[in-house]
């Protein structure tokens, strides 16, 4: 259901390196659907189309909306197998830690990155086709990095997508 239309009178201004009511609820509706046309946008949170384009416009300059990306299914691209898996670095020195961050993102079938506290150095979303592809996955660009003294891997038997912000 649609919010009731905000009083005549001047837009509500961002406020100023944060994010007001409005604003939040674009991000909010456009984490739900990143495809929600501008007038469907502009309608749900009460402002007028020109506004609404100006104030996405701004979020996405600001660095608030980083892009617009399709969640695909990925057993329809031959790649039902997902994984977490755990790597610990040997030397934390700021060119292995660097050099990993850069290698990791671009080795096949990793999906996402994350560089994280604890017993691990950095976490690896990962998918493959297989089981075995998997094992090689681990096998040739994890344990084979003289870098890295220790991987674990946990299967995902199932990945539901949080409602966000």
């Amino acid at each position: 259901m649609p919010k009731d239309r905000r009083s005549p009178g001047p837009a509500p201004r961002p406020v100023p390196g944060g994010l007001d009511e409005v604003d939040r609820e674009l991000v909010r509706l456009l984490t739900a659907d990143g495809r929600m046309p501008n007038n469907a946008l502009a309608e749900a949170t009460g402002i007028a189309p020109s506004t609404c384009l100006t104030r996405v416009r701004s979020l996405r300059e600001r660095g608030v909306i980083r892009g617009f990306h399709a969640e695909v299914d990925l057993a329809a691209l031959g790649q039902p197998i997902q994984a977490l898996v755990a790597v610990r670095i040997g030397a934390h020195s700021r060119d292995e830690i660097n050099r990993f961050r850069t290698k990791a993102p671009e080795l096949p079938g990793v999906l996402s990155l994350f560089h994280v506290s604890g017993a691990n150095d950095y976490l690896l979303h990962v998918s493959a086709p297989s089981p075995d592809a998997l094992r090689e996955f681990v096998l040739d660009h994890l344990t084979a990095d003289p870098a890295v003294v220790h991987a674990e891997t946990s299967l995902i038997f199932e990945h539901v997508r949080g409602a966000g912000v």
